[in-house]
């Protein structure tokens, strides 16, 4: 469980004082503490006055009730309820003057403040309504004023702090020294992106663990507050404050509040950066990838700036996402898993997004299919997307990247081909596709197909798809009758007749070696383009 998250005030005073301060200001000097003593950290943000018999229809959460009990003087059996509605309610306490109208109070009633937490206080008969009014709402009009100064101040340091060029960074180490207390800035899966503070161990421990339902010392301080960064309507994460006594106060909470708003400032803008910076090494790359970046010697240095090592033997990866997802979204998702990846297993290693797959250049050495390996299991958490990836052959320098970057694109595409979305496939793999991969005109494959299989290359005949089904078996089986009815469930006879039939139709395959290579290429540029 979080740390909680603060709720908006929905009253114009927002800040207040407790009911045991309010029993130390002149005009409740002699005001004595009936029964609540639990009570005290309650907040006073407004002050009320119980002049009818139906007050509870005009009170209001954090209001101190003062009363004569002159509304209740003919039905004093009323006292004993009034604590209890008065506390559902969220009343801070309740004052009463004795002796004029109402004579003692039920012990029912004391028991229950005493139950409840909520203060009774006797006021003395001396002190006038208006002298405690005037006196209390002008402590906490004060009170307020000062806490709005403050987070003021607060917010103009902060905001300097951005204006500066700071980051999370310093934004952090600015709150924690204006509120003495540990904070973080956390990212959207719980990372911490940055901290500062006495207890920042402690901190960064308590962002994980489960907090108890007793984490705050009272309703007016917290020990662990959390507050959401939002810029440009997403939630960019979290700022959380932490302090080992308990006194995040509610004027605390407000500065953490002006902080995530600064905070989301600095992210908006570090994004901004990073968007600019990753164009540029875009379009670097894919200029390096298509031979048009100039000479080596200009690739290499300009690579260098970006942090990349491309002198040495690598391999080009393409992650290219599959047909029928919200590539939208899962373009950004599918950049940020295999930059981790890379700076998991090659920092120096290049990797770029362009407009629907990721291409990474890292060092022949390491173990690509591992980089794709992690990479998928991390884009794993926006299923139903999925991406094909292709491994080209090592590279000897960046002359040789642009023919590399062809072998990796055309390993995802086809190896998406035969075997579906999320297909991991290496160049020197595809074998026979490799060749047929080359051929770009589709129309004159349509026709070899045609020609070769004649009417098994449609699927318009549930018996044609069976028959060559059929055929696939016998050529990879090297025309084992035996074990192609083993492996198709048939009877030794029953194949007979289907290569009997076959033969009428394809023409003598099983004495005709050159027949068979056309019909093996046919069938597997059937599977392959999907013809």
């Amino acid at each position: 469980m979080e740390p909680p998250v603060r709720l908006a005030s929905t009253g114009t005073i927002i800040h207040g004082v407790s009911v045991g301060e309010l029993l130390g200001v002149s005009t409740l000097a002699e005001a004595r503490l009936i029964a609540g003593e639990s009570g005290l950290g309650r907040i006073v943000q407004r002050l009320n006055v119980m002049e009818v018999p139906d007050i509870l229809a005009w009170v209001k959460p954090h209001e101190l009730l003062l009363t004569t009990g002159y509304p209740l003087r003919n039905t004093p059996q009323s006292l004993g309820r009034l604590v209890a509605d008065l506390d559902e309610r969220g009343l801070a306490a309740l004052a009463i003057k004795l002796g004029r109208y109402v004579d003692e109070l039920p012990s029912a009633m004391a028991e229950q403040a005493d139950r409840l937490g909520f203060p009774l206080i006797l006021l003395p008969n001396d002190v006038g309504f208006d002298d405690i009014l005037n006196q209390v709402l002008t402590d906490i009009l004060n009170r307020q004023a000062a806490v709005l100064v403050r987070a003021e101040e607060a917010h103009r340091a902060l905001v300097q702090v951005v204006l500066a060029g700071g980051g999370l960074d310093e934004v952090t180490t600015e709150v924690a020294a204006l509120l003495d207390v540990s904070v973080a800035a956390v990212d959207g899966r719980g990372r911490v992106l940055a901290s500062a503070g006495p207890h920042e161990a402690a901190l960064r421990e308590s962002i994980t663990r489960d907090w108890p339902p007793g984490a705050a010392a009272s309703p007016g301080a917290r020990t662990a507050v959390s507050v959401p960064v939002i810029a440009g309507g997403h939630h960019h994460g979290r700022i959380v404050a932490y302090s080992p006594s308990g006194d995040i106060r509610d004027s605390d909470v407000g500065i953490l509040e002006r902080a995530a708003t600064v905070a989301a400032l600095a992210v908006t803008r570090q994004e901004a950066v990073n968007a600019v910076e990753s164009k540029y090494r875009a379009d670097f790359l894919r200029d390096v990838l298509t031979g048009r970046a100039g000479s080596a010697e200009r690739v290499v240095v300009r690579a260098r700036a970006f942090g990349w090592d491309l002198e040495r033997p690598v391999t080009v990866l393409v992650a290219e996402l599959d047909p029928d997802g919200d590539e939208r979204t899962a373009q950004d998702r599918l950049v940020t898993c295999w930059t981790a990846a890379m700076r998991r297993h090659d920092p120096r290693g290049a990797v770029a997004g362009f407009s629907h797959e990721v291409v990474a250049v890292v060092d022949a050495s390491v173990d690509a299919s591992r980089i794709a390996k992690d990479a998928a299991s991390a884009f794993a958490d926006t299923p139903p997307v999925t991406f094909s990836t292709g491994t080209s052959r090592p590279s000897r320098g960046p002359e040789t990247l642009p023919e590399a970057y062809s072998q990796a694109l055309k390993a995802a595409r086809v190896g998406r081909q035969l075997h579906g979305p999320g297909a991991v496939a290496h160049f020197d793999q595809l074998g026979v596709y490799r060749l047929l991969s080359l051929v770009n005109d589709t129309d004159e494959l349509h026709a070899f197909v045609r020609e070769t299989l004649g009417p098994l290359a449609s699927d318009d005949d549930a018996e044609n798809a069976d028959l060559r089904r059929t055929l696939q078996v016998l050529l990879e089986t090297n025309l084992n009758v035996a074990e192609t009815a083993r492996r198709l469930h048939f009877h030794y006879n029953t194949l007979r007749y289907r290569i009997g039939k076959l033969e009428r139709l394809l023409g003598n395959f099983t004495d005709d070696p050159h027949l068979r290579l056309n019909l093996t290429l046919a069938l597997h540029v059937l599977r392959m383009r999907g013809i």
